[in-house]
């Protein structure tokens, strides 16, 4: 019987480049970002720098966490206490928290059977819900019809913000995502594209915006000491206005993340590369669906979802319990109670007036996920999907 001995967990080292700079770091002592020399730029100012031109963005803010990002980009919105935000139903908790934390009220979306937002339920809900604002998330890296979601934004007047947390290096139709909306937020935690334990970058092309975002990350009067930055007339008012959310990044992280971004295209090819001999080996067994992908959609595989037709709630948990044994470990989204990181939207239970998502909760229910770390070769990714298609298999005669 095959079985798999490597770690879901772990991920590869960081590169050399990363180790030297934060070794560099660290023997200076200056690990805060406005702890500079004068005309000196930090390694935090080089980062934002970089990643605003590999975005082909103006504006570049890095934060303490993409959670963090999340939260100041709802108050650099204006979304207020009582305001209603529009969120996809199938997304992890720093989501629908993030708004929870600003006092909005969200508003969840179904999602349709390739992972991505619903566009009938959106609308609807665009419609009739008095939402102002969308926060889209590319879940897991799905990226929906980016064409369809801007226009309906513009029909209903809606400010969007995407959560780029899943696609860093992923683009629709060539234009990167996190470049659609009003407002992106990525993340540099240890299981994302790159990789600084915690981290995360905000995005926005207005300058107002990004003002705020600024100086909520906690700038104080050293907004001007920002290089993607909006002007300093900018702040005018705003540096009045804006209380001080203190989350910004320190150079230490600045400094692991800076090489690996450099890298992050060449890592891309490396994820899908192994998306791809994954999906060739579980499309052999006609139990298990996997999402079909638009030629519009540039993606980012670093995890892989399937839905295992016809299966049972009982059938499931013994997929989940094999594999593991088997060393292969896959989560269930359609679980009843939420475990380690994996949630269904309606254990989110400080939302008040849940909605019925019969859509989602069908979907949700025979969904499975399962990370991609590069530790694993080419080869350990193409017997991993035997180890699965052999379960399922096992698994889909018995009740």
């Amino acid at each position: 019987m095959k079985s798999f001995s490597k770690s879901f967990t772990q991920q590869e080292s960081l590169p050399e480049a990363s180790i030297d700079a934060a070794t560099s770091i660290m023997r200076s002592g200056r690990l805060h970002r406005y702890n500079t020399l004068p005309n000196e730029l930090s390694e935090t100012d080089y980062l934002e720098i970089e990643f605003a031109k590999y975005m082909d963005v103006p504006y570049c803010l890095a934060c303490s966490s993409g959670g963090y990002a999340l939260h100041i980009a709802m108050r650099a919105a204006g979304i207020n206490k009582g305001d209603k935000v529009l969120c996809n139903a199938f997304t992890l908790a720093p989501v629908p928290g993030a708004i929870h934390n600003s006092g909005a009220i969200p508003i969840l979306v179904d999602v349709d059977s390739d992972y991505k937002i619903d566009f009938e339920d959106l609308e609807l809900k665009a419609k009739v819900s008095g939402a102002r604002f969308f926060m889209l998330s590319h879940m897991r890296g799905h990226i929906a019809d980016m064409d369809r979601i801007v226009k309906l934004c513009k029909q209903y007047d809606l400010f969007l913000i995407e959560d780029c947390a899943h696609t860093m290096g992923a683009s629709w139709q060539g234009k990167k995502s996190g470049t659609f909306g009003d407002i992106a937020c990525f993340s540099a935690q240890t299981y994302k594209h790159i990789n600084s334990g915690e981290g995360g970058f905000l995005i926005s092309p207005h300058d107002d915006i990004m003002a705020r975002a600024i100086v909520y990350s906690g700038s104080y009067m050293l907004f001007d000491r920002h290089q993607a930055a909006p002007p300093k007339e900018a702040f005018n008012d705003i540096r009045y206005e804006t209380p001080n959310y203190s989350g910004r990044m320190d150079n230490l992280r600045a400094a692991i993340l800076r090489p690996q971004l450099e890298a992050l295209d060449e890592q891309c090819q490396r994820w899908n590369t192994r998306y791809r001999l994954l999906e060739k080996t579980l499309n052999q067994s006609v139990h298990i669906s996997l999402p079909k992908r638009s030629v519009d959609e540039e993606f980012v595989a670093s995890s892989i979802q399937f839905s295992l037709v016809g299966f049972s709630s009982k059938q499931i948990k013994q997929c989940v319990k094999d594999c593991s044994e088997r060393g292969v470990v896959i989560k269930w989204f359609g679980a009843s109670e939420p475990e380690g990181y994996t949630s269904r939207y309606d254990s989110w239970r400080y939302i008040d007036q849940m909605p019925a998502l019969p859509k989602t909760e069908r979907i949700l229910s025979n969904l499975v996920d399962m990370r991609i770390p590069l530790t694993f070769s080419e080869q350990d990714c193409t017997l991993i999907a035997e180890i699965i298609v052999d379960v399922v298999e096992a698994c889909s005669t018995k009740e």
